[in-house]
């Protein structure tokens, strides 16, 4: 598979929204030679039949790269929406009072149905809801078994199947629909890599998931909700990563809280040691324009300087009329911040203390011999790809060359802070180790002769979680001679 191409020479990864802008071959493969280094498929939109169209030609992109590639089937989750009007929709006016019931006929001027029969037990009077982004605010003023009666504070028009945030309360959803569970069936079958769970409100949620998933793929935790929020840690715990989800969590908070949340979700995340990606409006002009606002760029050099793991694009590659610009531009942001003097003392601002294992030690110990030694590279050999990730971890000032035999942890890489993965044969012995850490870096052009490299291993070989070596080799220059 790999041909030990050259890490793309940044360390925060760029994770590329695909649709009806970029779902060919060659769509894909401008969005990678741009610095897409991960794809994400919504499972929201379109049948299943076009994401396994969309799903293969990721691969055969990947195929023809020779480079790894990972792929983020996001689930839609139990989204609420309001039912359908006789004439498409209506204006609500402020003082109003609205209606929300249980019936299916059509709605008017004074209600609509609401066919989620989950709500009408969770509300109480004083509970807000939020509609289609909460562009309208109503204000439950009584609730019965089949009716919530509202007073529209915030009006506006509300038209056919519009979204509905509830952020004060707990709503007892299922956090994956039938509709979640057929499609990720669908992704495990056609060998996805991370599933991304929406609306996740409870770690209940992520342990259901988790236990569907069976460790087919890796598992991201969308944090979208305040609820999700007062039990961060509880999700941190049970997940593979997370997502700071800035479209509906935006919704469900004031405006003003969402950075200070966002803040505190990558610094939790981080010190968990588990990947944490920063999604929505992150170049949000540049779905109509070539060129993002100044804001847009401060956003996404803010999270990249908070040590991130990726920043994601969302309509402005999927839908957009830039798609191949908006990921230039984010590879763009994040080289321009990487060469910022101040970058790696800013990553380090977050306290990510070491975990109590072997391997924890391990890792720390290898950031700490490369700066002291000025080494090129941290090379490790991983089953699993959690030695790459603690490694990631660390933040260390210099990459961190994956070597795996296994093609799944390769791809899974691409969500990982400053991980170049290779696929290679394992191996059976210490210097057979030495010699592949070797030839793997000069191939990647990580480093030249002369340079130090510090390996990290577990013996006894093929044997997942048993990081117990740091070993520090020197390249002669020499090693590909005869390969």
């Amino acid at each position: 598979m790999s041909r030990h191409l050259e890490p793309r020479g940044r360390r925060v990864k760029v994770l590329a929204t695909l649709g009806p802008a970029s779902n060919t071959e060659s769509a894909i493969a401008a969005l990678l030679a741009a610095g897409a280094d991960a794809f994400r498929v919504n499972m929201s939109h379109g049948t299943q039949a076009e994401k396994a169209a969309l799903i293969a030609a990721i691969r055969a992109v990947e195929k023809s790269a020779g480079k790894p590639l990972t792929i983020l089937a996001d689930l839609q989750g139990p989204k609420l929406r309001v039912g359908r009007f006789a004439d498409g929709g209506v204006e609500l006016v402020n003082g109003a009072a609205f209606r929300l019931d249980r019936h299916a006929a059509p709605g008017d001027a004074t209600r609509v149905g609401l066919p989620h029969k989950e709500l009408f037990a969770a509300l109480a009077p004083g509970a807000r809801l939020l509609v289609d982004d909460g562009k309208l605010v109503l204000r439950v003023t009584a609730v019965a078994p089949d009716a919530i009666d509202c007073r529209v504070e915030v009006g506006g028009r509300i038209s056919d199947n519009k979204g509905v945030n509830v952020p004060d309360v707990v709503v007892p959803l299922p956090a994956l629909t039938v509709k979640d569970r057929q499609d990720l069936a669908f992704a495990l079958e056609h060998n996805v890599d991370w599933i991304a769970l929406s609306f996740v409100q409870r770690p209940e949620d992520v342990a259901e998931a988790r236990a569907l998933i069976g460790g087919k793929a890796a598992l991201l935790a969308k944090i979208e909700k305040p609820a999700a929020l007062e039990r961060l840690a509880e999700i941190l715990e049970l997940a593979d990563a997370v997502m700071v989800a800035r479209g509906d969590l935006g919704v469900e908070l004031p405006p003003q809280q969402v950075p200070p949340a966002q803040k505190r979700i990558v610094a939790m995340a981080r010190s968990f040691g588990k990947p944490v990606v920063v999604a929505t409006q992150m170049l949000e002009s540049m779905i109509v324009s070539p060129s993002p606002t100044r804001a847009e760029v401060s956003d996404v050099a803010t999270a990249i300087y908070d040590g991130a793991d990726a920043v994601m694009l969302s309509a402005e590659s999927a839908a957009g009329k830039f798609p191949v610009e908006a990921v230039a531009m984010m590879d763009a942001i994040a080289r321009e911040v990487e060469a910022d003097p101040g970058y790696f003392a800013r990553v380090h601002f977050s306290d990510t203390a070491a975990g109590r294992t072997t391997a924890d030690a391990m890792t720390s110990a290898a950031a700490a011999i490369s700066r002291t030694i000025g080494a090129k590279a941290i090379v490790c050999f991983t089953i699993s790809g959690s030695t790459a990730r603690r490694a990631a971890r660390e933040r260390a000032e210099l990459p961190v060359l994956c070597l795996t035999p296994r093609l799944t942890t390769a791809r899974r890489m691409g969500l990982v802070w400053g991980v170049h993965a290779v696929v290679t044969r394992d191996v059976a012995g210490f210097e057979e180790m030495v010699e592949k850490a070797k030839r793997s870096a000069l191939r990647t052009k990580i480093g030249r002769g002369g340079d130090p490299l510090v390996l990290i291993a577990g013996v006894p070989f093929s044997t997942p979680g048993t990081t117990n070596v740091v070993h520090v080799v020197r390249l002669t220059g020499q090693e590909l001679v005869g390969y």
